[in-house]
């Protein structure tokens, strides 16, 4: 089974890393980076960089794509972008086509989440539904082959789904186990739902909002 992980220029690299951990070794896995070029990727903060192995045009036929979100979704333009090119050529054959945080922006440009429900990052709900999406708040959504996992340490949550629909929830619990996943945050304030208007409006300010 080929598992593409998608790159492109200002991912954010948890997003990605979180949902390949998950997936890098489960049984008959051929994992691929894939970008737009060869070569290294640089992730959102300018300090990590991926070495992209393969192009998308050599990748035209993955079983699972995984889409990361990032700082560059805002400046996309459907027409030209080579990300969502290959999402709209891929996706009628894929067997699972994925995304973490913002990276379902590009699955909504590719018109792969029209109607359905989606979750992404929390600042991009409006954005996700004005691509015809019905946005959520769940950690992780499922709409048939397509899994969208919330804002970036959710690409975790939604590689352990996937590795359990691939391989059986045994093989994805005993990841979950070699990994250690086993969250207990120090605050409780992981979600909009759970902090006030007060503090959603200071993130907000913070993040650029």
């Amino acid at each position: 089974m080929q598992i593409a992980f998608a790159l492109y220029p200002r991912f954010t690299a948890l997003d990605i890393v979180g949902p390949f951990q998950t997936l890098a070794e489960l049984p008959g896995m051929e994992g691929r980076w894939v970008a737009a070029e060869r070569g290294p990727v640089t992730d959102h903060t300018g300090l990590l960089s991926i070495n992209a192995t393969h192009t998308f045009d050599e990748t035209s036929a993955p079983d699972v794509i995984v889409v990361p979100g990032g700082m560059a979704d805002r400046d996309i333009d459907p027409a030209t972008d080579p990300v969502v090119a290959w999402i709209r050529a891929v996706h009628p054959t894929t067997t699972w086509t994925t995304s973490v945080c913002t990276g379902a922006i590009y699955l909504a440009h590719a018109g792969v989440l029209d109607g359905l429900d989606a979750t992404t990052h929390w600042t991009a709900y409006d954005r996700l539904a004005a691509l015809g999406a019905c946005p959520t708040e769940q950690r992780v959504v499922e709409q048939g082959k397509v899994i969208t996992g919330a804002g970036v340490s959710a690409g975790i949550d939604m590689g352990l789904t996937l590795a359990a629909r691939i391989a059986g929830d045994d093989i994805a619990k005993a990841i979950q186990l070699a990994i250690e996943y086993d969250p207990q945050p120090p605050f409780d304030c992981g979600a909009p739902s759970k902090v006030t208007p007060e503090f959603l409006a200071f993130v907000n300010a913070v993040m650029g909002g």
